[in-house]
């Protein structure tokens, strides 16, 4: 993996961009994650012995790259939890979908997890809500640009609405085609009130002009 991307830290959090198909969180394969990473830069930065506290408050599917915040006490991580689930965190993602998308709107579906890992559109569901907004088309390759603020944060969401409407994530190996490709989704945007100081903090990072991301002008 590469360096770790900071872009921002002080005693209470850190932010971060979380590279394409890096966990989040380590799991069961004992691949690295983007956390054991953090905990490795506060250890050897600040000269930390033993264990570092850090909270994950927050997570991005394997695949998808982009920008993440964790805390770095417990008061922190407790109040950033809090706003995640109140949804008073925005979130903004860049996608890269299948077909001609226009203008922008908002979807709201019912989505259920299956026991496979997968999810789907289910009146058994819970309810799923994100607006967006069609940033460019490229003829050519028969693929629009969207940006993407999620309101709930439902397992595969972003993946699961779009495909359902005939407009599946470039890439998506589960519910698009199987290209063995990676899929074009990127957490750019993200912007909260920090947990202790009160202040608005905004920040945004684009993925790197590479792969399916050369199709546009970000």
């Amino acid at each position: 993996m590469k360096s770790l991307n900071v872009l921002y830290e002080d005693n209470h959090i850190i932010v971060v961009v979380k590279p394409f198909n890096v966990l989040s969180q380590g799991d069961s394969t004992g691949d690295p994650s983007i956390m054991d990473d953090v905990k490795d830069y506060i250890k050897k930065k600040y000269h930390k012995l033993g264990n570092v506290y850090l909270g994950l408050v927050h997570r991005l599917d394997r695949p998808v790259g982009g920008i993440m915040v964790f805390a770095r006490s417990s008061k922190a991580a407790s109040r950033l939890t809090k706003a995640f689930s109140e949804h008073s965190i925005v979130k903004k993602y860049l996608a890269i979908v299948h077909g001609k998308l226009d203008g922008s709107g908002e979807w709201i579906d019912y989505i259920e997890k299956g026991k496979d890992g997968n999810s789907f559109i289910s009146k058994n569901g819970k309810e799923a809500i994100l607006d967006y907004e069609v940033l460019g088309y490229n003829s050519l390759k028969n693929c629009s640009l969207v940006s993407i603020s999620l309101k709930t944060g439902r397992h595969h969401q972003i993946r699961v609405q779009f495909a359902s409407r005939g407009h599946a994530l470039l890439g998506d190996q589960r519910y698009g085609e199987l290209d063995n490709t990676q899929i074009a989704l990127y957490s750019y945007y993200l912007s909260f009130t920090h947990p202790v100081t009160k202040e608005v903090l905004e920040f945004k990072h684009f993925p790197e002009k590479k792969g399916y991301w050369t199709s546009f002008t970000l």
